[in-house]
């Protein structure tokens, strides 16, 4: 019976618990920064990295992050503005994080090497010589990289 009780307050010690903001605490002025990269063609992996921001920015408030998400490889499917995938809603999903100002980045070597122009992307999407590149100094001046 002991046990039975100590295994029950455990238990709910755990629905109780919060994650503590590690210091300075995100606030408007002072953003949480996170990159994320879309590497893959695969249509779950995409929809994990967009519901992976999503959550993020549900968590910190879209006010008090910033976030950056890179297509590079098969991944630039994900920002072509003709949808080539079966789930149509991929491209939607793009859009409706876009107006929350999270900003999605294209590979220009990944452009040349697929023959994708500028003007086949969804509107909005920065282009960059090189996606892997942008990921390393993105760290390197204080962004989180995060790969779900």
């Amino acid at each position: 019976m002991r046990r039975v009780v100590l295994s029950l307050f455990l238990l709910l010690s755990f629905l109780g618990a919060d994650t503590q903001f590690a210091d300075p605490k995100p606030t408007i002025e002072n953003p949480r920064q996170f990159i994320f990269p879309i590497t893959s063609g695969d249509e779950y992996q995409i929809s994990h990295v967009l519901s992976s921001a999503s959550n993020v920015m549900k968590f910190y408030g879209p006010e008090k992050c910033e976030i950056i998400i890179v297509c590079y490889s098969q991944g630039i499917k994900t920002v072509l503005g003709k949808a080539y995938f079966f789930d149509k809603d991929i491209q939607k999903r793009v859009r409706s994080l876009m107006t929350y100002d999270v900003e999605f980045i294209a590979c220009g070597n990944t452009m040349k090497t697929y023959g994708i122009d500028k003007k086949e992307l969804l509107q909005g999407v920065e282009v960059v010589t090189a996606g892997i590149v942008e990921l390393i100094e993105r760290q390197k001046s204080g962004w989180t990289y995060i790969r779900p």
